[in-house]
């Protein structure tokens, strides 16, 4: 069966996603400063693809998790 989702993942998937939409808004920010309109597909797609990007990693890369051999 399937096993129960860690806390840690979503809350690093949150983390993620509020981290990609922050690099979103920045970047429809620079586009529309850089020229004079900016489409509402473009704003769309720049702020949804890396808040779904970002989930995706913080999902996937948890923190604890480390694959170094110590000394």
């Amino acid at each position: 069966m399937f096993s129960p989702i860690p806390p840690q993942r979503i809350s690093a998937a949150l983390v993620g996603a509020l981290v990609g939409t922050a690099a979103g808004i920045l970047l429809v920010t620079a586009a529309g400063t850089l020229s004079i309109t900016v489409s509402g597909l473009f704003a769309a797609l720049a702020i949804t693809l890396p808040a779904l990007a970002g989930a995706v990693v913080g999902a996937v890369v948890t923190p604890g998790t480390t694959h170094s051999k110590s000394r």
